[in-house]
């Protein structure tokens, strides 16, 4: 998995005041875990652009004073105006003992019911799994290349023993669905154009004709 190397300070005060002046200075209070006592830094603010902004997932060195640790980004809060980042929790990670990350999923090849005029349908974007740091790819490969209209692709296709699943056997990544569009050309292929009569019907006023053409022989007869 790829790994960034963000540089920070270690925090003395964390009090509420602190906080407020390290924003001001453009500056984002964080708080490692996972290895002891939580430890407080901050980092500049545009030193997380490559981790926060991307669709991608990374491991992060945190360089803090030249005391460097491998972390995974837990938690993060926004500002709910500005989307200005108010505060990050990471948590330590160790290459001998598994933690728990949500990988996205890339799928693999056109389903046939995509060819076939369907719609491919995402239920997940990401996958929660949990293993070791160094086993854990940097994506999901899934492949959709067999799914017809009314297939779904459960989780169990893409097990690997790289890690393990944190969802339900039963859980759908995606599925192909009939197309709106679709429905609507079948609908439209069944409707009747204005004048014409449709042939069952058609077929019933003619029946009614003869018959009341035949009443009307028996009557003279």
């Amino acid at each position: 998995m790829k790994s960034l190397t963000i540089n920070g300070s270690k925090r003395e005060s964390v009090g509420k005041k602190a906080t407020k002046a390290l924003r001001n200075a453009g500056q984002v209070p964080c708080v490692i875990y996972g290895g002891g006592e939580p430890l407080h830094f901050s980092a500049e603010q545009i030193a997380f652009k490559d981790l926060v902004y991307t669709p991608d997932v990374h491991t992060v060195v945190l360089d803090l004073n030249g005391d460097k640790l491998d972390a995974v980004l837990q938690d993060i809060q926004f500002h709910p105006v500005t989307d200005a980042i108010l505060h990050m929790d990471f948590y330590q990670i160790f290459e001998d003992k598994e933690i728990s990350m949500e990988i996205p999923i890339h799928t693999k090849g056109i389903a046939r019911g995509v060819k076939n005029g369907g719609v491919l349908r995402y239920n997940l974007r990401r996958l929660k799994v949990k293993g070791l740091p160094g086993d854990l790819p940097d994506f999901i490969e899934a492949d959709v290349t067999n799914l017809k209209i009314g297939n779904k692709l459960y989780v169990t296709a893409v097990e690997s023993d790289d890690y393990k699943i944190q969802h339900p056997e039963n859980t759908v990544i995606c599925q192909v669905k009939t197309s709106r569009n679709l429905i609507a050309d079948v609908e439209e292929e069944e409707e009747v154009p204005a004048g014409e009569v449709p042939a069952t019907e058609a077929s019933a006023e003619g029946s009614a004709e003869q018959e009341g053409g035949k009443e009307a022989t028996d009557a003279k007869g």
